[in-house]
This record gives C-alpha cells, sequence and structure tokens, in this order.
C-alpha cells in the first residue's frame, strides 16, 4: 500500500477577511507554531506570508532540533541536563547570547519535543551538531531532513485547525492604535493595497542574509559570499519593526557557514549532521585541517585559512545511511563517489597516499576515542574502514543572522527604552539575541517551535 501523500493547499485571495484576532507574517516553523498554539487556545490567526512558497528558510534545515532531558535521548541512553545545553550554547555563542532567553530556549526544549509528539510530529532519532558535547540534536527515525518534515507535519495542524493561509500578501506597514498598540498590517496583493484589522501581529518573518546590501552594511567582507537563504529572507520584519520604533540588536553578528556546495548560481547547505555522524574535512594535500565539530566559526575560519577555495567533505556508505539528505545531493550532483579511496582521491585531485594515511589516523582515533590531531570528541562512532566513498567540494556562505529585533522571554517585541511594544511579538530568525555571536547548529529549528509556542501562548494572554 503506498503512503498517503499530503498536499497543502493556500486559501484563495478572495476568502481574505478584514479582521483576525491575531496576523502572523510569515509561514515558517515559526509561524506555523505559533499559528497552531494560538488557534488551540481559541483564537482566530491568519498567517501571511509574501513568497509563493510556503515554509521558508525552515524547508532548507537538514540537520535537526535541538533539546536537553528528553524522553528520546533516554530512550538512546543520553543523560543530559538543561544546565549543559545552556553551557555548550553560551560558550558556543561567545558569552555574547541573552541569559534571559537562552534559560527560557535550554529550559523549555525538552516541552517542545512532548508538544510536537503530542501532534503526531516525532523526533526520536538523536544525533550531534557542531559546538555540542552531547547528542541532543532531535530528527525523524527516518533521518529525512528536518526541515521540510517540519513544514509538512506542522501544514497538517493548520489544516486540522481550519487556520487561513495566504501566500503572495507582503505586509508592508504595522498599523497602530491611537494609545500606540498594535492594531493591524497593511501589505499588498499585486498591485492592490489592504489593511487587516487585528489585535496583535507576530513577526515571523526569518532574518536577512538573502538581502545581500544588508548584509554588506554590517559585515561588508561578506559579500564574497553567496547565501543558502531563499529569496524571502530579505528582514522584512526588522524593517517593519524598526519603522515603528522597534529596538534591534546584534545586526552585524551574521554567520557564514563552513559547508555549503554550489552548482552554478545556487548554494545549498551540507548539513552538520553529515559531520556529526562521522564525515571529515580533508584540504588538497588529502590532510585534516580541524576538528570538524567545533563552532561554525572556527570550522569556517580554518576553510579559509586553507585558501584553497574550500575543502573536501569525505565519508563512506555508513555515515550516508544516516544522512538521507545525501540522496538530494547525490541527485543534484553534488556527491563525487568511488568503490575505494584511491580511485575517489583521483577523482577530486588529492594526494591518494595522503588521502589513504589521514582516513587510516582517523580510523584509529575512532577507534580509541582519542582524537589527538584536533582534539574532535564527537561523530566518532563510525569508522571510514570500508567503501564506496564520497566526497562532496564545500565552501563557506552566509547562513543566517544572529541579530535582528530585541524580544523579552516572552516574545513581545521592545522599544529602544525596553518597553513593550503592546500588541507587537517576534520570535524566531526575527528577533535577535539569543545565539550571541555564533549560532548552534539545531539550535535554530529548535528556536522556531520553542518561541513560535511562546508566542502564540503571549499573544492568548495578552487578548485575554
Amino acid at each position: 500500500m503506498m503512503a498517503e501523500t499530503f498536499q497543502f493547499q493556500a486559501n484563495k485571495i478572495t476568502e481574505l477577511d478584514e479582521h483576525y484576532d491575531l496576523v502572523i507574517i510569515g509561514s515558517g516553523a515559526t509561524g506555523l507554531t505559533s499559528a497552531v498554539q494560538v488557534a488551540e487556545l481559541g483564537l482566530k490567526p491568519v498567517i501571511l506570508e509574501k513568497m509563493d512558497k510556503i515554509g521558508g528558510n525552515t524547508t532548507r534545515a537538514s540537520s535537526g532540533m535541538n533539546a536537553a532531558e528528553t524522553m528520546p535521548q533516554l530512550q538512546h541512553h543520553i543523560v543530559d541536563s538543561m544546565d549543559e545545553f545552556y553551557d555548550d550554547t553560551f560558550a558556543g555563542g561567545g558569552k555574547q547570547n541573552d541569559p534571559q532567553l537562552l534559560r527560557y530556549f535550554t529550559d523549555h526544549s525538552a516541552l517542545a519535543i512532548e508538544w510536537l509528539a503530542r501532534h503526531d510530529i516525532n523526533l526520536d532519532d538523536v544525533t550531534i551538531t557542531g559546538g555540542m558535547n552531547i547528542k541532543r540534536t532531535h530528527r525523524p527515525n527516518s533521518m529525512q531532513p528536518i526541515g521540510g518534515f517540519l513544514v509538512t507535519e506542522l501544514l497538517k495542524q493548520v489544516t486540522k485547525n481550519k487556520i487561513p493561509l495566504f501566500i503572495g500578501i507582503h505586509v508592508t506597514d504595522l498599523l497602530k492604535d491611537l494609545t500606540g498598540k498594535i492594531n493591524g498590517v497593511q501589505a499588498q496583493i499585486g498591485d492592490k493595497t489592504v489593511k487587516i484589522s487585528a489585535k496583535a501581529v507576530i513577526l515571523a518573518t526569518g532574518g536577512f542574509g538573502a538581502n545581500a546590501n544588508l548584509v554588506a552594511k554590517y559585515q561588508p567582507e561578506f559579500k564574497k559570499y553567496p547565501t543558502t537563504n531563499q529569496p524571502g529572507a530579505t528582514g522584512d520584519g526588522i524593517q517593519l519593526g524598526t519603522a515603528i520604533g522597534a529596538q534591534a540588536v546584534s545586526m552585524d553578528q551574521i554567520q557564514v557557514h563552513p559547508t555549503v556546495a554550489k552548482v552554478d548560481d545556487h548554494a545549498f547547505l551540507i548539513g552538520e549532521v553529515l559531520r556529526g555522524e562521522g564525515a571529515i574535512l580533508v584540504n588538497q594535500a588529502g590532510q585534516r585541517f580541524v576538528n570538524e565539530l567545533d563552532t561554525r566559526k572556527t570550522v569556517t575560519n580554518a576553510i579559509e585559512t586553507l585558501n584553497e577555495g574550500g575543502a573536501q567533505l569525505i565519508f563512506n556508505q555508513s555515515v550516508r545511511d544516516r544522512v538521507k539528505a545525501v540522496e538530494f545531493y547525490d541527485r543534484i550532483g553534488l556527491v563525487q563517489s568511488s568503490s575505494n579511496l584511491n580511485q575517489l582521491a583521483t577523482q577530486i585531485k588529492i594526494d591518494q597516499t595522503k588521502i589513504e594515511q589521514t582516513v587510516a589516523t582517523w580510523n584509529q582515533a575512532v577507534a580509541q576515542r582519542s582524537d589527538l590531531q584536533f582534539g574532535r570528541t564527537t561523530g566518532m562512532e563510525r569508522q571510514l574502514n570500508v567503501g564506496p566513498y564520497y566526497a562532496i567540494h564545500i565552501s563557506p556562505a552566509v547562513h543566517y543572522t544572529m541579530g535582528g529585533l530585541k524580544i523579552n522571554a516572552q516574545t513581545q517585541v521592545l522599544d529602544q527604552n525596553n518597553h513593550p511594544i503592546e500588541g507587537l511579538f517576534a520570535g524566531g530568525e526575527v528577533a535577535g539575541g539569543l545565539h550571541g555571536n555564533n549560532r548552534i547548529g539545531g539550535n535554530s529549528i529548535a528556536e522556531t517551535v520553542i518561541f513560535g509556542r511562546q508566542a502564540g501562548q503571549q499573544v492568548y494572554r495578552y487578548l485575554m
């Protein structure tokens, strides 16, 4: 029997009403989660998406969702703590993370996994990403990329709760009443301008990684990089908020992801989970040059220091079997393969003897659980001792913007005096401060669900 295929249909523009309890701007995981949460509390939200595709940057996420003290972890004999999750993230963010946001984030991560499970969105497999010391990156047992899986499953809940979702609606202004409270939005639908009244607005528009001019404004040296972001990630929510007096923080904190593969003008993120399951990075001499699971910032710097236009990600079938995204990478021509290392070395033009020595040394490190070269301690469960072998050429690209609107742990957007702007909430990449100067892989998906839920709950409290 074939599995049922779910296809979501956005609402027709003719079905758009003039008033809702809540307007949610953006259809990524933050927007979808907040919509489901608030609808289950009895309110009537609407989701507005400017693009013709649903899901935003969430659809491009591949690794998983970080959380601590979860049932899936215990089922895998992993004993974790929220404090250790906090400490890893705080250290990974250069100790520049907003402590209030980070505390809420780590302490509510297990509840987010449980909430998803209660909606039949099960993330029962656990792996690891760079900068973490314990396996806490949750993903589906199918090991498929987390982003597409999560968006599809959340859209099922949107359908179940009969939440209207419109595409092709570009919100241009946030509206206030005479007392300064948010009371709706103004938007463009083609050439038509419309106003939609609402008692509150949630900004779930993502970051600005696809806005080359804005990236260059804050980090001019990043102009040379491509971006992994979908075209709609242009910073709309930040601009909407600051236009009415919201405070923006950490706008110069822009993350470059170390492992991105390019085809023509497209940059494809090669998820950290591949290294988490045992892949290694080698230079043109066929040698490792970094702890592959150090923070993204450190790995990126190591690749750039090579001055070789990137590096090669090397893995074998046992690693590939743990990362279903490789099937997609292969289909679009990013993967080189061979039955043995010698042939693979010839294909990717690196020294055969050196790569054999490198892999042999790595296999010994895995066997002894001791990487004397670079001090790697995670992602060391599989030796690269049996073919076939694979390689993906990677190089850095702009990936994530840690800066954004300043919020408190209640997801209220704050003005220049750190006072909440009444009726305005935000979560996900549009909000700044949580990640400090470097985001840990797996924390962005966690952020969307944790703060998406919180935004929905706090809107309910605000309106009730």
